[in-house]
């Protein structure tokens, strides 16, 4: 009798430890919570990269115990986009940023390169990379002036920003390496290290296929959510339930910056629909003005920014072209359901970065939570927004 004990301890020891170890489940994004934001259906991938033709490209940098970093490149086409400009527009909500390249595209309503995203420190060193990446095709030998269009957050609470850890290389790989198909979400490529209302951050998508009666249109977004406030989601008052919002700390003397709802967020819309500069301007705003369905402070220390593009062939602007051409686009009174697809795809996009995105341990060992989802879907039950 022992010795059967014996052997049946033995064999449950082994078992136990030959059973493999269960990953935790993957985080969710919104709609995986049984929410449905806004009027639009998404596109198949609910991202960016639903607009044909674009591609994302991430490099993530997670080195030792202060490296949190890294690129994101946005490439509205796969050819040679100095050669083939798209129209572009930027829209400014607040500018305690740097979004390098922005003049000349607000006064060319083109854009020439990958909008490339990092950290506030690396902006120069991706801006080189860029112009590094046009110049070396056998296309550009004799040009010698190239637009960088690159945008950034500060990642400085959990990353070395000081130590400019992002490179050339990275940049250069990030665009090399961009492609279509699904988008990594949360703490990856330049949301790496970002905090977003308190919790940690990082790289949201989303994306809206109008129905044919609208032209059918297809509006993809990508934001670095990295800004704070008062977090609201779909109408449900998340960050005053779960009690961490800004100026909640403030009120007992805390003056940091997140307890001011300190902060920024970039935030790249793309679309097929035909439309020029001026027009992707109003497109940018209301991408910005998506923020505000988010709960953002839009405090003094934001740098909010838009950029969005269009991907129309036919509005594509060949290098040194001179030639009078006729284009069609899209008139005013049809961009309204276009507007209101970036206000849905921004507000799901910072959504979905906030869901998806892990908890992180930087710099000086400060950690940050990712967001609690059992207790988001406590508050959305509560406000019936889920069943």
């Amino acid at each position: 009798m022992r010795s059967a004990r014996l052997a049946l301890v033995v064999a449950l020891a082994v078992s136990c430890h030959s059973a493999p170890a269960q990953e935790p489940p993957a985080r969710p994004r919104l709609r995986e919570l049984g929410v449905a934001p806004g009027v639009f259906e998404p596109g198949p991938l609910n991202a960016i990269t639903d607009v044909a033709g674009v591609k994302v490209g991430q490099v993530t940098l997670v080195e030792g115990d202060s490296v949190r970093t890294g690129v994101t490149a946005i490439l509205p086409h796969g050819g040679d986009l100095f050669r083939e400009k798209v129209p572009g527009a930027v829209f400014v909500g607040n500018a305690f940023g740097k979004l390098a390249g922005s003049t000349q595209v607000r006064e060319l309503g083109t854009i020439e390169t990958p909008v490339v995203l990092t950290n506030t420190l690396s902006v120069g060193e991706a801006v080189a990379a860029v112009a590094r990446e046009a110049l070396d095709r056998p296309a550009n030998a004799d040009v010698r002036s190239v637009n960088a269009l690159v945008g950034e957050t500060n990642d400085g609470g959990l990353n070395d920003i000081r130590g400019m850890h992002v490179r050339r290389e990275h940049v250069l790989r990030a665009i090399r390496e961009a492609s279509a198909g699904p988008v990594a979400e949360g703490n990856v490529g330049a949301g790496t290290g970002c905090e977003c209302f308190g919790w940690k951050g990082g790289i949201g998508t989303s994306s809206r296929k109008l129905p044919d009666r609208f032209g059918g249109w297809t509006v993809g977004v990508l934001v670095q959510a990295n800004f704070g406030g008062v977090l609201t989601i779909v109408g449900a008052p998340v960050g005053e339930e779960l009690g961490r919002h800004a100026f909640r700390t403030a009120m007992n003397g805390d003056d940091g910056p997140e307890a001011r709802g300190d902060g920024s967020c970039m935030i790249v819309v793309a679309t097929d629909a035909p439309l020029d500069a001026r027009a992707l301007e109003r497109l940018a705003a209301r991408a910005v003005f998506g923020l505000a369905r988010t709960g953002s402070s839009f405090s003094n220390g934001s740098g909010d920014y838009a950029v969005a593009f269009s991907t129309s062939p036919g509005l594509r602007v060949a290098h040194g072209d001179e030639s009078p051409r006729a284009r069609e686009t899209l008139p005013s009174d049809a961009l309204s359901p276009l507007f209101q697809a970036a206000l849905e795809g921004v507000e799901e996009a910072v959504d979905d970065a906030l869901l998806k995105a892990e908890d992180m341990t930087g710099r000086g060992g400060r950690k940050v939570e990712a967001i609690p989802v059992d207790r988001v879907r406590d508050v959305l039950r509560k406000y019936r927004m889920i069943p």
